[in-house]
């Protein structure tokens, strides 16, 4: 790999000084190409290319190349994701087979003992390698056979599962079922896991891109092995199954940490197991990355940069409230600044910022945090949400007097978020002068760009469904088809709609004189809020998303 580091320097990809630095901190220089990625010295496509020159290996652009089930099939799925290598082409006795690493003997081997074949390696990018294990090496036959397998073993024999993770053998058929139900999950960019006992049934649901998916159907002996397991795994105590619990589970997926929260609820069938994925990598996102329209990111910005106030970010669970918040507090972060967060869960660990998880059996609430919390001389002050009286009162009280809070709400729309503080105990007047902007949010489905197809609407259509004149025209609306990349769904990925509402001289006024939501909705409108459908229409227009999300996901 030192070959590796001189090849990366004479081909321009990385600097020689970056390179001496990187190449004495891994040591031997087995974990150089892993440092170099982590650290941004070089990109996926340099590694790989710059592997191909060091090797004499052929590079492909995997992204392109027509793959075919049968050529893949030749090797099995583990020893695909193993070896971390794809089957591509077979030609008479000769295999080319996609690679990170060519040099390794060791995998080529098994290949050619496996499939009878000459083996010819050639290299690809680790991101296009993922996305084809995503595309052909789905894990669903596999976790068939695995949950058959634990059916079998319970009613043959009585399966003990013990308080220690260790003392549970790696190859057991549980333990491969649930450490390949969490791999297929986090591959199919999943946001939650559903385990949920029935009568006779054991199913297993993930959430993708907001709609729930079922991925697998088992019989229900298999439950209490699988759910044992995941509770071990949690830190949850496996005897208690009459009372919600919460743990948290940390897994190492291709080189990175995922989190993932871990919810069990009593039902009448057992214990129904809820699993939040938390993939850190996925949430270092910059303000451009909000899609923010220019307006809405201009007042979202404003709120934000000033050095106190109070700024909200308000919608039902899942619409990304958090990773709004966490964006923004990485725009306004930097070492001059002291920013202190109280959170339950604290989903993201963010570097450099002060988080705090609350505890209520501690007697550690939102509201006993944020008195301590406003004793330590903080700057920026995160609330991971208001709930009661308590915490609205020390969160405007905290704005009110020079630092600039940052939260959450449960509300349908940004005027709500007014007449939901005063409804639940705080004073108007105080309201209106803490708060600087609410921002009101949904998730609609992306379209996937792969396979998405532009669409001739009628002119009359789009007006009937109330997108704006001025976006019909120029507009280019597309529909979902679904392809190999989109798991057929013509979806890959979500996208905010966003409503910003600034509180202005007129709002105030309204807002302490009692005015209802509908009210402040009006003179906002008037004084130049995007609503979230509008928002939605702007985003259609541009071909990110479809006309049949934004009527699902806004009001």
């Amino acid at each position: 790999m030192r070959g590796l580091g001189q090849m990366l320097v004479l081909t321009g990809a990385a600097r020689a000084d970056d390179m001496t630095s990187a190449v004495s901190a891994v040591g031997d220089g087995d974990a150089l190409p892993e440092y170099l990625l982590r650290h941004g010295v070089v990109n996926e496509t340099q590694l790989a290319e710059a592997v191909s020159v060091a090797t004499g290996t052929p590079y492909v652009d995997l992204s392109a190349y027509p793959l075919d089930p049968e050529v893949i099939s030749l090797v099995p799925g583990v020893m695909c994701r193993r070896y971390r290598l794809l089957p591509l082409r077979q030609y008479r006795d000769q295999l080319t087979v996609a690679m990170l690493d060519p040099t390794d003997i060791i995998a080529l081997d098994d290949v050619a003992s496996i499939t009878d074949l000459r083996v010819s390696p050639v290299v690809v990018t680790g991101e296009a390698l993922n996305q084809a294990f995503e595309r052909f090496l789905r894990s669903d036959e596999e976790l068939t056979d695995l949950s058959e397998q634990i059916g079998e073993a319970s009613t043959s024999a009585h399966i003990v599962f013990t308080e220690q993770l260790d003392d549970q053998d790696a190859d057991a058929p549980v333990v491969r079922f649930v450490n390949l139900l969490i791999t297929q999950a986090i591959n199919d960019r999943a946001s939650d896991i559903h385990i949920e006992p029935g009568e006779h049934r054991l199913t297993v649901r993930f959430r993708i891109d907001g709609v729930l998916h079922e991925m697998q159907r088992a019989d229900r002996s298999i439950q209490d092995g699988v759910i044992s397991r995941l509770k071990i795994m949690s830190s949850i105590d496996i005897a208690e199954k009459r009372v919600p619990q919460d743990g948290r589970i940390s897994v190492l997926h291709e080189g990175r940490s995922v989190d993932l929260r871990v919810a069990t609820l009593p039902t009448v069938w057992g214990e129904k197991i809820v699993m939040r994925i938390l993939d850190n990598s996925g949430q270092v996102m910059l303000m451009s990355d909000l899609l923010f329209s220019e307006r809405n990111e201009e007042r979202f910005t404003q709120a934000i940069s000033r050095p106190h106030g109070m700024v909200l970010v308000t919608g039902p669970t899942g619409s990304g409230k958090s990773t709004t918040l966490y964006t923004a507090l990485r725009a306004v972060a930097n070492p001059r600044v002291n920013v202190i967060t109280v959170e339950d869960p604290v989903e993201y660990r963010i570097p450099d910022i002060n988080q705090i998880q609350v505890n209520p059996r501690a007697g550690l609430t939102f509201a006993t945090a944020l008195r301590s919390i406003l004793r330590a001389d903080p700057d920026v002050v995160l609330v991971g949400e208001i709930r009661d009286r308590e915490t609205a009162a020390i969160s405007i009280e905290a704005a009110l007097t020079g630092h600039l809070v940052l939260s959450t709400l449960h509300t349908n729309d940004a005027p709500s978020a007014l007449t939901r503080l005063v409804e639940i105990g705080t004073e108007p007047f105080l309201v209106a002068t803490a708060l600087s902007a609410v921002i009101a949010q949904r998730l609609a489905r992306r379209l996937c760009v792969k396979c998405r197809q532009p669409i001739d609407d009628d002119r009359a259509v789009l007006e009937a469904v109330g997108m704006p004149v001025d976006l019909i025209d120029g507009a280019t609306v597309h529909r979902a088809v679904g392809c190999t990349a989109c798991s057929s769904t013509g979806y890959r990925g979500r996208v905010a709609l966003h409503e910003a509402m600034e509180i202005t001289d007129r709002i105030e006024q309204a807002l302490v004189g009692r005015a209802t939501g509908g009210e402040l909705r009006e003179i906002a409108l008037e004084q130049g809020m995007i609503p979230l459908r509008d928002d939605g229409w702007a985003k259609v227009a541009q071909g990110i998303t479809t006309i049949e999300e934004v009527l699902r996901v806004s009001v």
